[in-house]
């Protein structure tokens, strides 16, 4: 049970590998043309859509403490809350 634990927070937790792009999107699209900026907003509107349900719906229904109880009784005591 550990090792699931260990896994999660690899990942979704502690991975500086995400943290560093992420911060580095931003700076390596700025742009100079308009047409250029306008697909950039467009799509940062377009990713934001879809990830803000996708994220409350992982919220509610996976990390919140008791959330992985329909699964199993064995997984009761996992609290992915932290995340």
């Amino acid at each position: 049970m550990e090792h699931l634990e260990l896994f999660f927070k690899s990942i979704f937790v502690d991975n500086m590998v995400f943290a560093y792009f992420l911060g580095m999107c931003s700076y390596l699209a700025v742009s100079k043309k308009v047409s250029t900026a306008v697909g950039l907003g467009a799509a940062v509107i377009f990713v934001l859509t879809v990830t803000v349900p996708l994220n409350w719906l992982l919220d509610q229904y996976i990390l919140r403490e008791g959330a992985l109880t329909r699964l199993g009784e064995e997984f009761a005591d996992y609290d992915l809350s932290f995340l």
